[in-house]
């Protein structure tokens, strides 16, 4: 993406302190929110780095990255007008780890930082997370009603190997749906919309 905003990373956390910094920039184009991090990617540095990771292949098969990235190339998404963050900094093996006061903390602590970088879209990885943090116990997958300053609310599958709702092919449309809703160019490089 050439007209990509300039980043500004919020530097790594060193993998002792079990924490994840942003993958972020103002005004990006899209920014994904994870749940929490996994206790793999808290030690690794970096998002979504469990090797078998969905998240990656989601991205690509849905055409916001050329080519299939991995959890050490978090930092490509900027490229792409795409930052990384999450609702709770805390690392657990699973997300259900977590509490209600929490998620909710969380949420309010998200909806500071949207007002702060302003992205156009907001993708929450997750309706259950997204329920909990921002109070809305039956929203669904997809776009919502719902907005953060100018920032709009989509909610994607979490692509978690652990959610058999959605397999590959099917995380894949719901990305592609995000991507043809953002207006973002399809990078994948094949044939067709990824639907």
């Amino acid at each position: 993406m050439a007209d990509a905003p300039a980043p500004t990373v919020t530097p790594k956390a060193p993998a002792r302190t079990g924490r994840l910094s942003d993958l972020i920039a103002d005004d990006l184009p899209l920014l994904l929110v994870g749940i929490n991090p996994g206790l793999s990617s808290a030690r690794a540095g970096h998002h979504f780095a469990t090797p078998g990771s969905r998240l990656w292949p989601a991205l690509h098969r849905a055409g916001f990255t050329p080519r299939q990235l991995t959890g050490q190339e978090d930092t490509e998404l900027l490229r792409y007008g795409i930052g990384l963050t999450c609702i709770v900094r805390r690392p657990t093996v699973r997300a259900a780890e977590l509490s209600k006061a929490e998620l909710e903390a969380g949420g309010r602590t998200l909806r500071r930082r949207v007002r702060a970088r302003r992205p156009v879209w907001l993708a929450l990885l997750g309706v259950t997370g997204y329920r909990a943090a921002f109070g809305v116990p039956d929203a669904v997958v997809g776009p919502q009603d719902a907005t953060i300053g100018g920032t709009r609310i989509w909610v994607l599958p979490n692509p978690s190997g652990l959610n058999a709702h959605y397999p590959p092919a099917a995380l894949a449309r719901e990305f592609t749906r995000l991507r043809l809703a953002t207006g973002m160019p399809d990078l994948s490089g094949t044939p067709g919309d990824g639907m």
